[in-house]
């Protein structure tokens, strides 16, 4: 997979492909000097591994460890391993990468698998390899959602998610197209990349700013098909952009980003919600989701497209049907308007408003950092498995924020902040 990469790396900016790896090292992470950095990527990334693993050196890391991924490999093991397979997951791998994390190593993954590379397998087995995978992950996960270290994704356009997105294009092209769509969104297609994300970073902090000063209860969402109040969890605090990790380093940890977010209450949900783009999940494409809530638990769930993988994700385990993140971005967002559907979240969710089910992030309350798992669950924040963001947000729907005595206030007007 790695040689199919190179073959298309002529049609990559090779200046562009570098500015991302030292935006990766020098926004994204802010990596410290003798600080270690693990990364995850699929082999087909490997020439912006590399560009990564020059950068953080010469920012002084002290070791930087790639662990990749193949979709050669991956798809191998759906075709000829035995059933019992699906049940197992390499949890020496996650404990050796959660102590790395507990060392202080910081994290960084690189999203550029095929979207749709498990979508010809038993859906069965990708579920049980799921659910096996994210048990194992738990120690790991914990360090991250926690926000224990600083942590990054950034995106590689490999061939088979390119042509995903460009179908119609000649490989070539479609690699090119995908790269610049890439390199726009992550702010490094002008000549001070670094500068761009700090302006960036400071116009989402007046977002936030502007919501923790109102410390709405709940967000009230109203369009076509939807009808939805979502409570806040207590003490909640919205975030967005750079943020400082427990360590004390500030990161960004999604790159792109153009959301701020923060926790809903678990048990303060209530109405019914449409999805406004399809979700893409482990190579299902789910479409038109319509779910409702009570009490903060969907219990109606329906899609026209893949209503049965939603239906495994949501009986995952008791966290995964209620929420973990409300998240809001304008629909004038750069993503948005490139009008792509990049079947990527990392991607797709900065084009819309969007809410995920499952894990909340420990960050997204006052003082955070310091609160035990046992204190955030009594604030409302939830706990589960997974966190699969989904998107809601389109030019057609209103959200008011709803204060403790019931006053309503405009926040975002047919897409658009009020």
């Amino acid at each position: 997979m790695s040689a199919q990469s190179e073959n298309f790396s002529s049609a990559i900016d090779p200046v562009k492909l570098d500015k991302l790896a030292e935006v990766a090292i020098k926004v994204g992470l802010q990596l410290q000097p003798g600080q270690d950095l693990v990364m995850t990527a699929p082999s087909q990334a490997l020439p912006l591994v590399r560009r990564i693993a020059a950068h953080a050196y010469k920012a002084g890391a002290g070791l930087v460890t790639p662990i990749l991924s193949d979709e050669g490999v991956t798809l191998a093991r759906y075709e000829n391993a035995n059933a019992e397979s699906f049940d197992r997951a390499a949890g020496w791998l996650y404990e050796g990468m959660a102590k790395a994390y507990g060392e202080n190593a910081a994290r960084l993954a690189i999203a550029g698998d095929n979207p749709m590379m498990l979508s010809g397998q038993d859906p069965d087995k990708v579920a049980r390899a799921n659910r096996a995978q994210s048990n194992a992950y738990k120690p790991a996960l914990e360090k991250i959602v926690s926000f224990d270290i600083n942590w990054n994704i950034v995106a590689y356009p490999s061939l088979a998610w390119a042509k995903l997105v460009f179908p119609n294009d000649t490989d070539e092209v479609a690699v090119k197209k995908l790269a610049d769509a890439i390199f726009a969104a992550s702010r490094v297609d002008n000549d001070d990349p670094i500068g761009a994300w700090r302006e960036h970073n400071a116009n989402l902090r007046k977002r936030t700013d502007w919501l923790n000063s109102h410390s709405f209860s709940a967000l009230h969402y109203s369009g076509p098909g939807t009808d939805l109040t979502i409570g806040l969890a207590d003490e909640h605090e919205w975030a967005g952009g750079a943020a400082t990790a427990k360590n004390g380093i500030v990161c960004n940890a999604n790159i792109p980003t153009e959301e701020v977010f923060t926790t809903p209450h678990a048990y303060r949900v209530e109405g019914t919600v449409v999805s406004t783009k399809p979700l893409s999940h482990n190579g299902t494409l789910i479409d038109d989701i319509q779910v409702r809530f009570e009490g903060g638990r969907i219990v109606e769930a329906r899609a026209s497209k893949g209503e049965a993988v939603l239906n495994k994700v949501l009986d995952t385990d008791e966290g995964s049907r209620r929420l973990g993140e409300v998240a809001l971005v304008p629909h004038s967002s750069p993503i948005s308007k490139s009008g792509l559907l990049f079947y990527n979240t990392l991607f797709d969710e900065n084009a819309a408003c969007h809410i995920a089910l499952g894990q909340c992030y420990a960050k997204c309350f006052v003082n955070g950092t310091k609160l035990t798992q046992d204190e955030i669950a009594a604030r409302g924040g939830n706990k589960s498995l997974i966190h699969i963001d989904w998107m809601i947000g389109s030019d057609k729907i209103d959200i008011d924020g709803i204060k403790p005595d019931g006053t309503r206030v405009p926040v975002f007007r047919k897409g658009e902040w009020a």
